[in-house]
């Protein structure tokens, strides 16, 4: 029977569900409450065609740890396996170079990183690619920003975004 492993990760940002296939991390989602939990378990099974298994050991071993160095200011950069099943086209390719090519501490305009690749009247559709991403503070869209200056949108919610951009340095840390 083909699975994925799943577990929920306390952070300073709310609980985040981690899901693992063979290949890597699959999936993070925001707020997994039992409500998020169970949506998104159903949906990843759905779409991975695989039963879910909960056990934070194993293939979750490793994305766990990272993220808890990432919240606690000792990690840059994450070395993870990532499956990038759930993304395709040029979702997959604007999240592979945000990846890439916006670094820890860092911001990119919409426009701009659509320019990195090929695609520079392409802004709306990076924030739909953005919206999109099944892996993200791993994969930072956080660190995706209007041209203006403003935050743009962020599946997580704009506070999410800002504690992140926050804890990055390129806020400062919020007062209340």
């Amino acid at each position: 029977m083909n699975t994925f492993e799943w577990g929920v990760v306390d952070t300073d940002i709310g609980p985040l569900l981690l899901a693992a296939s063979g290949r890597g991390l699959v999936a993070v989602a925001f707020h997994a409450g039992p409500a998020v939990r169970d949506r998104t378990l159903a949906r990843l099974a759905e779409r991975l065609g695989a039963q879910p298994v909960a056990r934070t050991e194993g293939r979750l071993a490793e994305p766990v740890r990272q993220l808890r160095a990432y919240f606690a200011g000792g990690l840059k950069e994450f070395d993870l396996p990532l499956d990038w099943s759930l993304s395709s086209g040029f979702n997959r390719e604007v999240l592979r170079e945000l990846l890439a090519g916006v670094e820890y501490g860092t911001v990119v305009g919409y426009g701009d990183l659509a320019a990195r690749v090929g695609q520079p009247g392409a802004a709306q559709a990076v924030g739909a690619a953005m919206g999109s991403n099944p892996i993200p503070v791993v994969v930072p869209c956080h660190r995706v920003v209007e041209t203006d200056g403003g935050l743009g949108g962020f599946g997580g919610g704009l506070e999410t975004k800002r504690r992140l951009l926050a804890l990055e340095g390129v806020l400062p840390e919020p007062l209340f």
